[in-house]
């Protein structure tokens, strides 16, 4: 087969940044690509290669060659940097943006929610992506989503034309191959399945408030409230809400001590009012943790019928849904175990090869097109 590329390049500006859920996306996908090798080697001239800005500093993916290369950093470097030094490669973006002077290029936008819920973002950060993301929609050959939902918003939105957008579900069992670091339980005074573990995040989207109003209940007094994340309780007292006294701030914790939480916890609260995909309730589903979602966004997509559901605005919901839980064991098995069955379905290994297939259908839409 006669090919134009010269190789596939991954752009690689998330490895000069602070890890974030889509960075860990990024990660696994360019993980299952290294397995991928021999498949495409038939696809292009050379091997592949992980592009990065000067100051990338994360050297724990070393699955491929590196270039590190370029004059800038951060935006710089992906507008005028990269499209330079991949002029004659397929470029594979995994983490929203890409460079808009790029067509050969595959991007993988996880969300729409810049459009649909500006608020969680500042205005330079929301305004830059809604007028980007449509110059890269109408310009890359492919674009990719992490699920139905989110393709139909970036098709709504004007990013791309729905037929131009393929779907790309993330995996879960990431947290399956980390050993579980049970010390996070004690160190943070929990007993088993007396806390649910939620997001500490303040973005308007997240919808926390629904959780602390709820943990403000008496029926759950007895219960606590584990947030994860960098989000401290100033933050939230901050933008007016009322923090409870069984609620437990736990800060960035290691993978291995997440799973420990999750496989202890009574459930997940997980109250957004949109999600590109809701990757956090199924990490907990993975482990057989049973997950509370507000039916909203991906969610129901990505629970289906093997999670719970409240509104996200009632918090009286979410007291009666982990009340159940707390209160009836079979109830709370049944859950655990379809939820670890769901979650059972959204491997890396599948996104993986559904990744791979997106880059032979452009490969070779450009080769029988006579590019």
């Amino acid at each position: 087969m006669a090919v134009r590329f010269r190789r596939l390049a991954i752009n690689g500006k998330f490895l000069s940044a602070g890890p974030t859920g889509v960075h860990r996306v990024a990660e696994q996908l360019v993980r299952q690509l290294a397995m991928r090798r021999d498949e495409l080697a038939d696809l292009f001239e050379q091997p592949p290669r992980l592009i990065t800005p000067p100051n990338a500093h994360d050297e724990s993916l070393d699955l491929f060659d590196r270039e590190r290369r370029g004059v800038f950093h951060g935006q710089l470097w992906e507008q005028i940097d990269l499209p330079r030094l991949t002029r004659s490669d397929l470029l594979l973006n995994l983490c929203n943006l890409g460079p808009m002077a790029s067509r050969a290029a595959i991007t993988m936008v996880h969300d729409a929610q810049t459009f649909t819920t500006p608020k969680s973002y500042s205005w330079a950060f929301a305004n830059w992506y809604r007028n980007v993301l449509p110059v890269l929609g109408h310009r890359h050959a492919r674009i990719l989503a992490v699920s139905e939902f989110s393709a139909n918003e970036l098709a709504r939105f004007g990013v791309a034309r729905r037929d131009s957008i393929s779907v790309v579900p993330n995996g879960v069992d990431h947290l399956l191959d980390c050993a579980s670091q049970p010390e996070i339980v004690h160190l943070l005074a929990l007993d088993p399945r007396k806390f649910i573990v939620g997001l500490s995040n303040v973005q308007v989207h997240k919808n926390i408030g629904v959780l602390l109003k709820a943990f403000a209940a008496s029926e759950l007094d007895q219960l606590k409230l584990v947030l994860v994340g960098a989000a401290k309780r100033e933050e939230f007292e901050m933008l007016g809400h009322s923090v409870p006294f069984n609620v437990v701030f736990a800060g960035r914790i290691s993978d291995g001590e997440l799973r420990a939480l999750l496989e202890s916890a009574l459930c997940v609260g997980f109250p957004s009012t949109t999600e590109g995909f809701g990757l956090p309730p199924l990490e907990g589903m993975s482990l057989g943790c049973p997950a509370v979602l507000a039916p909203c966004g991906a969610l129901p997509e990505v629970g289906g019928d093997s999670a719970l559901f409240a509104g996200p605005a009632d918090p009286r919901q979410w007291v009666a849904a982990i009340r159940r839980l707390a209160d009836d064991a079979d109830f709370w098995a049944n859950y655990s175990r379809a939820g670890r069955q769901r979650a059972g379905s959204f491997t890396w290994r599948s996104a993986g090869q559904k990744l791979l297939d997106v880059i032979k259908e452009v490969v070779l839409a450009d080769v029988s097109q006579g590019r």
